[in-house]
């Protein structure tokens, strides 16, 4: 039950992007189409949880015993590179349309800060092996979630005519503003 709870508040209430404010720049870049919102959220998933599962015995079983808690950040930086980069080599090899759509934005995960934010938050914490990795895994169900949704309603933004002040970016900020404020309605949840 405990760890139920810990992944819809990780998804709902303290969700990454909405609350944290975490992630934007993916959020905002490829959130254009579905089709490549659903490919940057299953590499995301992907990265953030199995970062979080390393991460935590990079921290564990070398910084902690060694004393090298001051190389946290550096040694957890190398762990997120080499997730994306064997991500960016398996999506080439495998799916070349969604390698080619994502574009810049996949390299990009390696400096998302959501992907560090839950690495460090994880340290910070403590916690044991299987709430970290469910963790991570919840934050990035959560960022799945918020990318899928506004990138929705982006498209059906695409085909409206707002006045010439909300077009493009404009737009799309105070939709995201605006999802962010009906995630707040999630707070007292858990």
């Amino acid at each position: 039950m405990e760890y139920l709870l810990l992944i819809i508040s990780a998804v709902f209430v303290n969700n990454v992007v909405f609350s944290q404010i975490l992630g934007i720049c993916p959020f905002l870049g490829v959130s254009r189409k579905l089709e490549t919102a659903l490919g940057m959220s299953g590499a995301v998933i992907f990265v953030i949880t199995a970062a979080s599962a390393v991460t935590w015995c990079v921290q564990h079983w070398i910084l902690l015993p060694l004393n090298l808690g001051y190389m946290q950040t550096i040694a957890f930086i190398l762990v997120i590179a080499a997730f994306v980069q064997l991500l960016d080599i398996i999506m080439k090899r495998f799916a070349p349309p969604l390698h080619k759509a994502l574009g810049i934005y996949l390299p990009l995960i390696t400096t998302n800060c959501a992907v560090l934010g839950v690495a460090l938050i994880n340290a910070r914490l403590g916690s044991g092996f299987w709430y970290s990795v469910l963790y991570g895994f919840g934050i990035s169900s959560g960022f799945a979630l918020a990318l899928i949704i506004f990138s929705g309603i982006r498209e059906r933004l695409d085909i409206a005519f707002p006045p010439k002040a909300f077009r493009g970016v404009a737009l799309a900020l105070v939709t995201a503003g605006l999802l962010a404020l009906s995630f707040m309605g999630f707070q007292g949840l858990v």
